[in-house]
């Protein structure tokens, strides 16, 4: 509901472009530094304890959005919902800890296409709204509500959660609890020093593996899985460049009002959200190869942005934001798998976080180049994405065994 309108209402509060891709990278800047560190806590807190901080924090942040009267609150606003959310991301990482890794893509799947869902209804309901006086305001409170509703079910279901560690650090865990023990059991005389000694390491523990986590990041991004983090961030681009001013866009290229532009981001959402029904098929027909859909899909983005920039009728519009809804919702499914394949061991949640550290500075590298190309021309955003999504393609094709996970050209689920 908001999120697709957030270009048009800070144009409104009086920001140019410029300042506009400013105000956005804001948001990109907090995701950068918090996703790792959400993903952390998730593995060692528990899911359902980290969900709920985030709902709710997402949550006020959307609750302050629509109270804002100028550039400064609408900036203010982004602080908490690009701290806190990872609601997406930690339920993915929940997600990969419960099934097979042959079934992961199926299951990821489903579950974008559950989430996409809300991309049908939400921007009808925000473009219609966003007309109304005050209705960004309206739109911004039925969102904060909507969060509040989400907290309520998460706090209401029951749950059985599995142990979220890596198998390294649950044996390091069971070691140390061992050697606790056997030192308890040779030195009785001094039951409150180890209990103190105890206590202790339970309270350091947390945010020693957080440190460590983060040690290990620059290994992570710049070792054996660089490829594919650089090729995740160029495709966030590439997609954050076409959705950054499509509202906008529509309406100085063609006149499309937003209500309409709420019904195509709609309709498209709801083609696309058949990509996670038609990844059952697909998977099978690529025998598995999530590497091979995630490079065909890639092309089909690339092909659609050049579409997408260069038509001069609103026919050509729809065709193309149908069938990208479609491809970028593949290519983030098969994406998210390939990483945690050539990840193998690592602990789910660390390394999706990892992951939506890249995409965040893809936000905000995004707002910045789309703010500052749109100047030019309203076709200069898609143009560029199309762009990166090309060089995207080359590293992929380039790097093909490494993608595969072991160099035989066979993935691990299969």
């Amino acid at each position: 509901m908001v999120v697709p309108l957030l270009s048009l209402h800070v144009k409104s509060l009086g920001a140019s472009p410029t300042v506009a891709g400013i105000v956005g990278s804001t948001y990109g800047i907090l995701q950068l530094f918090s996703s790792t560190l959400v993903g952390c806590w998730s593995d060692m807190v528990g899911r359902r304890s980290s969900l709920l901080v985030c709902i709710l924090f997402s949550a006020l942040g959307y609750l302050i959005l629509g109270a804002a009267t100028n550039v400064f609150l609408f900036a203010l606003a982004r602080v908490p919902v690009g701290i806190f959310k990872h609601t997406l991301s930690i339920s993915r990482a929940l997600l990969s800890d419960l099934v097979t890794e042959k079934e992961r893509p199926l299951v990821i799947g489903k579950f974008n296409t559950a989430s996409g869902m809300g991309f049908i209804l939400g921007p009808m309901v925000g473009g219609y709204l966003t007309e109304l006086d005050g209705g960004f305001y309206v739109t911004s409170v039925i969102c904060f509500s909507v969060f509040i509703l989400n907290a309520g079910l998460v706090w209401l279901f029951p749950w059985s959660e599995v142990k979220l560690n890596t198998r390294k650090t649950g044996l390091q865990l069971r070691s140390n609890h061992a050697f606790s023990r056997k030192t308890a059991h040779q030195a009785q005389d001094a039951p409150v020093a180890l209990e103190t000694s105890a206590r202790e390491r339970n309270i350091w523990r947390p945010w020693i593996e957080v440190a460590s986590t983060l040690r290990d990041m620059k290994s992570l991004l710049f070792s054996e899985m660089w490829d594919i983090f650089l090729v995740r961030l160029l495709m966030a681009m590439a997609v954050l460049l076409y959705h950054s001013n499509f509202v906008l866009a529509l309406e100085e290229r063609f006149g499309v009002r937003p209500r309409t532009t709420g019904y195509l981001i709609s309709y498209s959402s709801a083609l696309g959200a058949l990509a996670g029904c038609a990844l059952g098929p697909l998977t099978r027909l690529y025998k598995h190869n999530s590497y091979l859909i995630l490079l065909h899909s890639s092309l089909l983005t690339f092909t659609l942005l050049l579409l997408y920039a260069a038509a001069h009728t609103v026919l050509l519009v729809v065709v193309s934001s149908t069938l990208l809804s479609f491809s970028t919702a593949l290519g983030r499914t098969c994406l998210t798998d390939v990483q945690l394949t050539v990840g193998k061991a690592r602990a789910s949640g660390t390394l999706i976080g990892v992951g939506q550290s890249v995409t965040a500075v893809g936000r905000i590298i995004a707002p910045l180049l789309s703010g500052l190309v749109q100047e030019l021309s309203p076709c200069g955003p898609p143009s560029l994405g199309a762009a990166l999504a090309l060089v995207a393609i080359f590293i992929m094709s380039r790097k093909k065994p490494h993608y595969n996970g072991n160099g035989s050209g066979k993935l691990k689920s299969e």
